[in-house]
């Protein structure tokens, strides 16, 4: 009886993968995403090679994140407004372009710091309007809605997986090589992706929402987004974390040399465990049957999260910042990937791509100014106080967060009947 209820456990954590082309997206990404992780990697170490600037280490990552939020409230438009299988196989393409031309730039000894800047700034483009269509293509590949919450918790593994195996692979291979291969490998693993969305045998269709002016409907995407509570306290959690404590990553070049007296393939290590704790936590939420409780699991999350960095800016051991970093790993996939589920399960259908467009704002659109505040503020009072405040003001957050929750739950059982048991 225990090896049946096991088995069935795992078909359960695995179920969208019965989607013929769901399967084929979690496949190709999952060759991609190593690549990904692997370049993330290499851009942070190759900048702290060529300037020594935890202010630069931000400032990159600021170039390459920006365009979520600028480009935001458009890519939403687009997401419910254009075929989504062609626009992400045109922002497939532009990355792998770009990871092409740094790798030949790196490895020739032609790159200069203005290139760096300047491809992250082209890779953040693709990247804002890949993020909130791809969100909302996802309903496209499943066609089971019961199956929704588990595409999006495997899609948070398989980015994870890579996220442990991506960093490893890649310290290693820059003590070795240096950053070029990193940057080569990743142009090669998009052809994996690539290749899945062009085998995929889906009808994603453009919305119906064509005959109001665009800035109508981006108001009116805001406005839903405020009147529905989940939603709107949702994202400005997302957003506070996003802006001030998911960025603390951006350091880890200076933790794994100054404060642990490593190189990168420390590095390399610290990032793998917030993988593997980001794994853990998002197969808890693969077995899951449905979002209902997630609402709970936001703010739980978030504490984790908090926690884990107030903890990690007291300690200098090696082995005791691993045990930590796979908590904050946890904590970080937990609360993200659980509010993708909740906003994905209360929104209406034809409004999905504006707001999955708030929620790449709220997070990846946050992450900018947070690397250009958090490597502002380690340049002047330290990398370990950063850290503190980061954890402290992400615990702020939390309490917040509670103290709405009755309304959120009242509007949730109010619309949702599954939520009012």
């Amino acid at each position: 009886m225990l090896t049946l209820n096991s088995s069935d456990s795992i078909k359960n954590m695995a179920r969208a993968l019965k989607h013929r082309n769901f399967r084929l997206f979690f496949i190709g990404q999952s060759c991609s995403l190593i690549g990904t992780w692997m370049q993330d990697l290499a851009i942070g170490w190759l900048i702290y090679r060529l300037t020594g600037s935890p202010f630069l280490l931000g400032a990159v990552i600021f170039f390459k994140r920006l365009p979520s939020f600028i480009f935001g409230p458009l890519a939403g438009l687009v997401a419910d407004r254009y075929n989504k299988l062609k626009v992400i196989k045109l922002t497939q393409n532009i990355a792998m372009l770009q990871a092409v031309v740094l790798a030949i730039l790196v490895m020739t000894e032609q790159v200069e710091v203005w290139h760096i800047f300047a491809f992250s700034s082209v890779l953040g483009i693709a990247n804002a309007f890949d993020m909130p269509v791809r969100q909302a293509f996802i309903i496209d590949m499943v066609s089971q809605p019961e199956d929704l919450n588990n595409a999006i918790a495997l899609n948070s593994i398989v980015s994870n997986v890579a996220r442990l195996i991506g960093p490893s692979l890649a310290g290693m291979l820059i003590a070795i090589f240096g950053e070029g291969v990193c940057f080569f490998i990743n142009a090669i693993s998009f052809l994996a992706v690539i290749a899945a969305l062009h085998a995929m045998d889906i009808q994603s269709k453009a919305g119906s929402i064509t005959s109001k002016d665009a800035v109508d409907e981006m108001r009116e995407g805001y406005s839903y987004a405020y009147a529905h509570p989940p939603i709107k306290y949702s994202l400005l959690l997302l957003s506070l974390v996003s802006l001030f404590t998911t960025p603390y990553t951006v350091l880890m070049p200076v933790f794994a040399t100054e404060v642990l007296g490593g190189g990168s393939q420390t590095q390399g290590y610290l990032m793998s465990a917030i993988g593997c704790g980001a794994i853990l936590g998002a197969a808890f939420l693969a077995s899951r049957p449905n979002a209902v409780g997630m609402e709970k699991i936001i703010p739980i999350s978030a504490t984790i999260l908090g926690i884990a960095l107030v903890g990690f800016s007291q300690t200098q051991s090696v082995w005791l910042d691993l045990i930590i970093q796979f908590f904050a790993g946890m904590g970080m996939i937990v609360h993200l990937a659980a509010t993708n589920t909740l906003l994905q399960a209360v929104v209406d259908n034809e409004k999905r791509g504006r707001i999955m467009s708030l929620y790449a704002m709220a997070h990846q659109g946050m992450i900018p100014f947070g690397n250009l505040l958090i490597g502002t503020a380690a340049s002047q009072i330290g990398v370990q106080t950063t850290v503190l405040i980061s954890g402290l003001l992400c615990l702020i957050g939390v309490l917040i967060f509670i103290n709405k929750m009755a309304e959120m739950k009242e509007a949730l059982a109010l619309g949702h009947p599954d939520w009012s048991n």
